[in-house]
């Protein structure tokens, strides 16, 4: 950053300097503990010569750097090539009509409440609603440090138990929603794409209607047509910027392609993927005929639905990383 002319390149260094954060928000932390050690290792020593009344102090103060080290330690678990990388989230409604597109708009608002826990900003890239009620499908882009690192651990079939709102029976009703999780890959030289190996068909953008419907074709979907992956994005304000947006999450979706090709646990993980329906889910809700949600890869479960569906997700997440580590 030192360099003569860098600040010149704006795209060149807003990209360092996100790497710079993203270094500093690591080390510093672990600066602080070892700095916080040293202090109570040397409060240890008075308390032990002096036999002062600092036992307390030294008590509360070893707790609060447990607690902190504890925290790091997850940290450490998000050490992926490209875990701190934005994430691109896609929620598709599966099976049960209008309460799996119910279900699906309900994973996606506990998504928003974590990613607004985590200081992670939102920006629905792509969004088909369903005919009655709720999501067909929807993708968004996760902007934060380590989005991707944290939201991996969802990616998978959600089953819901409940009893249905739509139902005038109150009978209990399953449904499911399948949640899709890749990297935001930036760095044009990590995935080459060659032009003539795109098609690229223009459409008008499906809303709720009224002035929410585009009167124009601005609305683009990109097929790769070695791979069969296709890119849509229909939110943005012009054709031009939906066709970056799509190229995005296309280099995005290529790049995940090529880490499955390397890596034998996600080429398995490529050959285990399931129907959205019974059997093949990755988490259960059950809201009805009592409350639990149940991570069946890791069995971690929690009685407290309401704060589940409001975001808190990160026991999930971080047994799952926990579970990942150690596999490898």
């Amino acid at each position: 950053m030192s360099v003569q002319g860098f600040w010149n390149d704006a795209d060149g260094s807003a990209k360092i300097v996100r790497q710079l954060k993203a270094l500093k928000s690591s080390v510093e932390p672990w600066q602080v503990a070892w700095l916080k050690y040293q202090e109570l290792n040397d409060l240890a020593q008075i308390a032990l010569a002096e036999e002062s009344g600092l036992l307390t102090e030294l008590k509360q103060g070893s707790e609060a750097l447990s607690s902190q080290l504890e925290k790091l330690e997850f940290a450490t678990l998000l050490g992926g090539p490209v875990d701190a990388n934005n994430a691109i989230l896609s929620i598709n409604a599966g099976a049960g009509g209008t309460e799996a597109c119910d279900w699906a708009s309900m994973l996606f608002r506990m998504y928003g409440c974590f990613c607004q826990n985590h200081g992670f900003k939102v920006k629905t890239i792509d969004l088909l609603e369903g005919e009655e009620a709720g999501i067909k499908n929807i993708t968004v882009l996760i902007e934060g440090s380590y989005a991707y690192g944290y939201l991996k651990a969802e990616r998978g079939v959600h089953r819901l138990v409940r009893i249905s709102p739509f139902d005038a029976n109150k009978r209990r009703h399953t449904s499911f929603a399948s949640v899709d999780v890749i990297p935001e890959i930036e760095d044009d030289s990590q995935v080459n794409i060659d032009e003539k190996d795109l098609r690229i068909d223009v459409y008008r953008s499906k809303g709720a209607g009224g002035q929410s419907v585009n009167t124009t074709d601005s609305a683009v979907r990109i097929t790769h047509i070695p791979t069969g992956i296709v890119a849509q994005c229909q939110n943005e304000r012009s054709q031009l910027q939906n066709k970056q947006s799509a190229l995005k999450i296309l280099r995005s979706r290529l790049y995940e392609l090529e880490l499955e090709k390397r890596e034998a646990e996600l080429a398995k993980h490529a050959q285990e993927k399931k129907k959205i329906e019974w059997g093949s889910q990755i988490r259960s809700y059950v809201m009805h005929p009592y409350t639990m949600v149940k991570d069946h890869r890791t069995d971690f479960q929690t009685g407290d639905t309401s704060s589940v569906m409001n975001g808190k997700i990160d026991g999930f997440i971080e047994s799952y990383l926990k579970m990942q580590k150690e596999k490898k």
